[in-house]
């Protein structure tokens, strides 16, 4: 199979020279990249919401209140009214709107989902993101040139299993660095 040289399904670890407020110490999950342009969600910004803020704002009852607690995530800079909820796949579901990012990783953007989530009924490991990052054509490439991005495969671990704070360094330790310790300058050979 040819390899491509598009970015879905892959982690955008930011660079410590990123200064950038909405990005700065960041893990981006690709969602879609094409040649149109790139679509991701940050996965380490928690908001002060909760998920029963979302409940309440759209009249869905909780069937466990423990669910509620859950932060809701900052996905982006982009339309942060539009919310996301990244899930792993599972068996069966069909919910009104989602993307499927890899075999393990989906994407849903329809109601429907919110409302099995408030009766318990939700996808395994799901989380809800408010906005996006998008990126127009060949910006997300021209970034990544610059020194602002390094690319790593997804890791659902690392998305689904460790908290906020760690994905960062996580992220950069599935290349077998400690970004944390990267150099803010950057140089081409």
């Amino acid at each position: 199979m040819a390899e491509t040289k598009y970015l879905t399904n892959q982690l955008l670890v930011a660079m410590p020279a990123m200064t950038d407020p909405n990005f700065s110490q960041t893990v981006t999950l690709v969602c879609e990249h094409s040649e149109r342009g790139a679509l991701g969600l940050i996965l380490n910004r928690p908001l002060q919401m909760k998920l029963h803020d979302v409940f309440e704002q759209l009249g869905l009852d909780m069937a466990d209140l423990r669910i509620g607690q859950q932060s809701v995530l900052r996905g982006g800079p982009v339309q942060t009214d539009r919310g996301f909820v990244v899930h792993r796949a599972g068996k069966g579901e069909g919910w009104d709107s989602t993307l499927q990012v890899s075999s393990g990783i989906q994407v849903t953007t329809s109601r429907d989902v919110l409302t099995a989530m408030a009766r318990g009924e939700g996808p395994p490991d799901a989380f809800i993101a408010l906005g996006y990052a998008g990126w127009d054509a060949g910006q997300l490439e021209e970034e990544i040139i610059g020194n602002a991005w390094l690319s790593v495969p997804t890791d659902e671990q690392v998305i689904f299993e460790l908290p906020f704070e760690e994905r960062w360094e996580a992220a950069g330790r599935l290349l077998g660095i400690d970004v944390a310790r990267i150099s803010s300058v950057a140089g081409h050979a």
